[in-house]
């Protein structure tokens, strides 16, 4: 193995690849189970909930796609943080987000666990556990390509479900399936109306759907190791509306369109569960966790890979141990990758040596990053596009209206961290995440302060042998 530099990544991931993955990004057991709980909430209302968590998804992926388009880098958004707002922000929101898919890898091996478990009794959880995060280890120690490939047949399991769940709900409301006793789109109001807890209770619902979301950027990590990396971005980023719409609003319209949001079921089992109960398809519980365990296979593959890429960019720029850059024949950084499965299995060491409060805890600081995140890319927009105007360099991806709606995006992501702080359910996760940062802006602070002191000694005893 030898070290490489950012630019020495394997460039394995073909075209299709990065399409599913960016398609892949986008869903997560969220949509199949979580979705319910934002419906249990706002009621049909929590369509409201899916299209504002949308359009600002698609926003901040176009503010991204313009930088990723410039200049694809693996490190994405902390690289351009580094270099558009300065050391400390790229420093910050990249361990942020390293930080929030380890937290995501053992919670989502513990879910497909949890679910073979169902099937094969005999195996405790935490071995089934152990053994999905070994396999998916492995899966991305030996190429990019092999990661590509894998979530390439993951994403296409989900895609298709989710088709066929549309088309089914569709001929439900056409009154096109018979003895099911629902057709029409009554649901939408005949149970104190679209909008029964009031826009407060879309709002709370807005916060829980857009965390479902986080995955979308990516693909312009990934991006980065494939071949024609800024062609990739801007159709990987054009599809993000069209992904949205078909795969999260219209899903989330059928499913309000056919069970009443009282439903007790939705919280409990999962939209997509209760839909299919509710038109009478046989063995519906099994067939949704088939398509929850690959989705939560396909989110666990993900979070090892981009995990990595992060831990990788950081320790190029010189803000993570240098052993992170090591990289096989392969082009994979092989030691980030088992870096990050380390730091997994420390979570889920901490989870039994710990008292529960201080996991909680742990868990709890990963609550707000998905908005730090969209807050650091609109920053770091604004700030880019101004350079590039002002150094003359040609923009081939543009954001939409700048600079208002790249200025109305940070508004409105400081509203949502403020409503947060002010909602009691919302307030540990706010708290809690901010005093990570804090904590890792120091650190990141200590680490300039003596790279800058080691370099001054260095540039001392190199005048002093002239």
């Amino acid at each position: 193995m030898k070290p490489l530099n950012k630019n020495n990544l394997s460039h394995g991931l073909k075209s299709r690849h990065v399409t599913m993955l960016s398609i892949a990004g986008v869903i997560g057991a969220g949509l199949f189970v979580g979705s319910g709980r934002a419906i249990a909430e706002a009621g049909p209302a929590a369509i409201l909930a899916y299209l504002l968590a949308g359009a600002l998804v698609v926003i901040v992926m176009r503010m991204l796609a313009e930088m990723a388009v410039a200049s694809p880098d693996t490190g994405s958004f902390s690289t351009y943080a580094d270099q558009a707002i300065g050391k400390w922000a790229g420093y910050t929101i990249g361990w942020l987000y390293w930080w929030f898919w380890v937290l995501v890898i053992p919670i989502e091996a513990n879910i497909a666990a949890t679910i073979i478990n169902t099937w094969v009794p005999q195996l405790d959880i935490w071995v089934l556990s152990l053994a999905i995060t070994l396999l998916l280890t492995v899966t991305n120690l030996f190429s990019v390509k092999n990661y590509g490939e894998f979530e390439f047949w993951l994403a296409l399991v989900k895609v298709i479900a989710i088709t066929c769940f549309i088309i089914l709900g569709a001929c439900a409301i056409l009154g096109l399936l018979p003895n099911t006793g629902v057709s029409g789109v009554s649901r939408l109001w005949d149970n104190g109306g679209f909008m029964p807890n009031g826009f407060g209770a879309v709002l709370s619902a807005m916060l829980i759907t857009m965390f479902s979301f986080l995955g979308a950027e990516v693909v312009t990590i990934a991006a980065a190791e494939s071949d024609a990396a800024g062609k990739q971005i801007s159709k990987a980023t054009n599809s993000v509306i069209w992904r949205i719409s078909l795969f999260y609003i219209l899903s989330i319209f059928i499913v309000v369109a056919l069970v009443p949001w009282t439903d007790p079921r939705l919280a409990a089992d999962g939209s997509y569960v209760t839909v299919l109960e509710v038109l009478g398809v046989p063995h519906a519980k099994a067939l949704i966790d088939v398509v929850v365990l690959t989705s939560v296979t396909s989110c666990l593959n993900s979070s090892l890979y981009t995990a990595s890429r992060m831990l990788y960019s950081l320790s190029s720029r010189g803000d993570a141990p240098a052993a992170a850059r090591i990289t096989s024949r392969a082009g994979t950084p092989v030691v980030a990758v088992l870096l990050s499965t380390a730091a997994a299995f420390a979570t889920v060491v901490a989870n039994y040596l710990v008292p529960s409060q201080v996991f909680g805890f742990l868990m709890a600081s990963s609550g707000a990053i998905a908005l730090l995140v969209y807050l650091v890319i609109a920053v770091s927009q604004l700030r880019m596009r101004k350079r590039m105007v002002a150094e003359g360099k040609a923009i081939e991806y543009r954001m939409w209206l700048f600079p208002w709606l790249t200025w109305g995006v940070i508004a409105f992501i400081a509203g949502v961290l403020l409503l947060m702080l002010l909602r009691p359910d919302h307030r540990v996760e706010v708290t809690a995440t901010a005093l990570l940062s804090v904590l890792i802006v120091c650190s990141g602070l200590l680490v300039t302060r003596r790279r800058a002191r080691s370099e001054q000694s260095a540039a001392g005893l190199s005048v002093a042998k002239h």
